[in-house]
């Protein structure tokens, strides 16, 4: 099993992963047909994993519903931000067809790690790839989720393949309107965290929220180092979710 929150992972004990191993062999031998199965998850679904979806469900509900803007998400391997994302704007706002979700994401891994990144073995080059194809896979479960909402014939959602510090500055380019309500990022290092930063700034509203997923984090030093460099943390105000550390 792939373990994406890092942070979580490495301070874990050896007895805590055996016993998640040992749950992942009892959620692989579930007796509920495939079928059902999906619609059966929350019987699997880890404490942490639930915290971290209502977390991003109140960070939504709280600051978002009334904030104008689309949605922009950076970097997190699976993109399983991207389908909560998608699914609570159909939950909050089920008309609003201007709430436009855009994906950024090289899906192979990051990319641009520094000294300013730490030590981490994660920390490196090529970690966290998400496989060969993964984009069509993506595309698949969004539309999916889309399809479930109304005005569902309208494509609210974007993926952008490839480095996020170029193609970003062509995507406003492309789409001079865009007004940017929420960015989260989940680059973990800090290159592409601060050119990101840098491009999205303008574009950005004093009711617009910055989410970052190793912020604070020893072991991703580079992605708080960024937005320190970029807005500087005395000017910013930081919110921790209570329901996720």
């Amino acid at each position: 099993m792939k373990q994406k929150n890092t942070a979580f992972a490495v301070r874990s004990s050896a007895q805590e992963i055996d016993k998640r191993a040992k749950f992942l062999e009892t959620y692989n031998s579930s007796p509920i047909g495939a079928a059902e199965l999906y619609s059966q998850l929350s019987l699997y679904l880890p404490r942490q994993e639930l915290s971290r979806t209502l977390a991003l469900a109140d960070l939504y509900r709280r600051h978002l519903v009334e904030t104008n803007g689309v949605l922009m998400e950076f970097g997190t391997c699976y993109r399983r931000t991207a389908a909560l994302l998608t699914n609570l704007r159909s939950i909050f706002e089920l008309f609003n067809f201007t709430r436009r979700l855009i994906v950024f994401d090289t899906f192979g891994g990051l990319r641009g790690t520094t000294e300013k990144d730490g030590t981490h073995d994660l920390a490196q080059n090529g970690a966290y790839t998400s496989g060969q194809g993964y984009e069509q896979h993506l595309t698949d479960v969004l539309t999916y989720h889309e399809s479930e909402a109304p005005i569902s014939y309208l494509r609210k959602f974007e993926i952008v393949k490839g480095d996020a510090s170029e193609s970003i500055r062509a995507n406003l380019t492309a789409h001079p309107e865009t007004i940017i309500a929420t960015a989260y990022f989940d680059f973990d290092i800090y290159t592409p965290t601060k050119s990101c930063l840098e491009a999205i700034r303008p574009r950005l509203t004093r009711k617009s929220i910055l989410a970052f997923d190793q912020l604070n984090c020893p072991e991703y030093p580079g992605e708080t180092r960024a937005p320190a460099e970029v807005f500087g943390l005395g000017k910013c105000a930081l919110e921790r979710s209570p329901l996720s550390p």
